[in-house]
């Protein structure tokens, strides 16, 4: 669509994907305003002081290594704004293994074409990653695709067991597939767990100087150098509410947009959205500390990230329960421990912690219990420097950000038939000529990268 066709642009939702979509259209002439529901901008990238006062947490996202690996965000003088990344010693661990660098040296001497492969596939991140955060297209790296999808064919189970000879090593592989929110039975795991992995080797798994508000205050403040303007506090329950012959693009998931436009909708896709699946969502933690985490494992005193959940067929079981109808007793647990790090999270001698664990979509129960209780077992005396907590089950993720339907942090389940084609076979456009979706429920998906509203963005541009 040239840029002349339209007058003026307004992105509904200020996450990573809405100020990222803003930003290149401002970039490409057009005047844009950005709507947000909340009092405060960022979606899954805002911070706030949850606990208690001087405690800084991350409220969704806390660990980045997208981030760092976007093309979108690489165009972006976002340091010139503010946005500083910190590198943990060791970027992710397991409290049963090693680091992460460890582990991908002890692949099986029976499988020299794995690791031929993840040393190619790290010679060439760059292009690997500009393939991967798109949209479904013919790949400009097809022996990159190629290795790439050689090695994410199976499910992440089966890839740990064949792959790795240690079942410390298969633990850390399996946790970090269990980020696809998939069954590790499933076709896909694997390839979130080579991606992250290669990202972790490549860019790091950092984490954002003062929380991850700085990257969507960041994004803003460029925004904003662009001529672009922001309106928080500003729910649009209606497209009526905006000019007809403006251009729009919705950082919202297909639920939402079936109520704000449903009435304009036709009935078919309508359906369509109707039928578009929500994946597990996450009870979250946040804790106040009077001292860092008392790890036995002395390598996750220096990770960013740990993965909590024991073996591999512990892992598997937790994230195949929360597919279920009730969440796992043992479940697999993400911590995040900032504090370690950014000394700007907690007042002087006092730290943070954050962690979440998959259940059910929607799930009521209660997981503190649960949770602590795996960190105790790898860390005993947990609970002993707990000073407060904060709980966000679902329900609360989903009031903070209409987003996350029943919890789901993804935008979206990411089955075979959602991870290419989402949250229909049209992806970012609609049948209504000016509106496009450009949230997490269109490609690439879910985490902050922005990537979704770029794509989106430059498709409603070109249209």
């Amino acid at each position: 669509m040239p840029v002349a066709r339209y007058r003026e642009a307004f992105v509904i939702g200020s996450g990573p994907n809405g100020l990222t979509a803003a930003i290149t259209l401002a970039r490409a002439g057009l005047p844009v305003t950005v709507l947000e529901a909340q009092a405060t901008i960022g979606g899954g990238a805002r911070s706030a002081e949850l606990t208690l006062p001087g405690f800084m947490h991350d409220i969704c996202s806390a660990v980045h290594p997208l981030a760092l690996a976007s093309p979108a965000f690489r165009e972006m003088p976002l340091a010139d704004f503010g946005l500083q990344w910190i590198h943990p010693p060791v970027p992710l661990a397991h409290p049963l293994t090693l680091n992460l660098a460890a582990t991908l040296d002890d692949l099986d001497d029976t499988a020299p074409l794995f690791r031929g492969a993840m040393r190619y596939l790290k010679k060439h991140w760059d292009e690997l990653v500009k393939d991967v955060l798109a949209p479904l297209h013919l790949p400009r790296h097809p022996r990159v695709a190629a290795c790439f999808g050689m090695l994410s064919a199976l499910p992440a189970n089966r890839v740990a067991r064949a792959v790795f000879r240690t079942s410390a090593a298969r633990a850390l592989f399996a946790g970090i597939a269990a980020h696809s929110v998939l069954p590790l039975e499933k076709p896909g795991s694997a390839a979130f767990g080579w991606l992250l992995g290669l990202a972790a080797m490549s860019v790091g798994w950092p984490i954002p100087r003062g929380g991850s508000q700085m990257i969507a205050n960041a994004l803003a403040a460029y925004l904003n150098t662009l001529g672009g303007q922001i309106h928080a506090g500003q729910e649009i329950r209606s497209l009526a509410e905006l000019p007809p012959e403006a251009l729009i693009l919705c950082d919202i998931s297909p639920r939402q947009l079936l109520r704000i436009a449903g009435g304009l909708l036709p009935d078919l896709y309508s359906r369509k959205l109707e039928r578009y699946r929500y994946g597990p969502g996450v009870f979250k933690l946040d804790w106040a500390l009077s001292a860092p985490i008392p790890w036995r494992n002395a390598d996750c005193r220096k990770a960013g990230t740990i993965h909590i959940g024991g073996s591999l067929e512990e892992i598997a079981a937790s994230e195949r329960e929360a597919w279920g109808m009730s969440p796992s007793k043992r479940p697999f647990v993400l911590l995040a421990q900032p504090s370690l790090f950014d000394a700007k999270r907690a007042p002087a001698g006092k730290h943070t912690a954050w962690a979440y664990c998959h259940v059910p979509n929607g799930s009521a129960e209660d997981m503190t219990e649960p949770i602590e209780a795996q960190i105790e077992r790898f860390a005993p005396g947990f609970a002993g420097v707990i000073i407060a907590r904060h709980k966000m089950p679902p329900s609360a993720l989903q009031a903070h950000n209409a987003n996350l339907i029943g919890g789901d942090i993804g935008g979206g389940a990411v089955t075979l038939g959602q991870l290419f084609l989402r949250p229909t076979c049209h992806m970012y456009r609609t049948p209504l000529n000016n509106l496009f979706l450009c949230s997490a429920s269109t490609p690439p998906g879910g985490g902050v990268h922005g990537m979704c509203g770029y794509h989106a963005a430059r498709v409603a541009l070109a249209s």
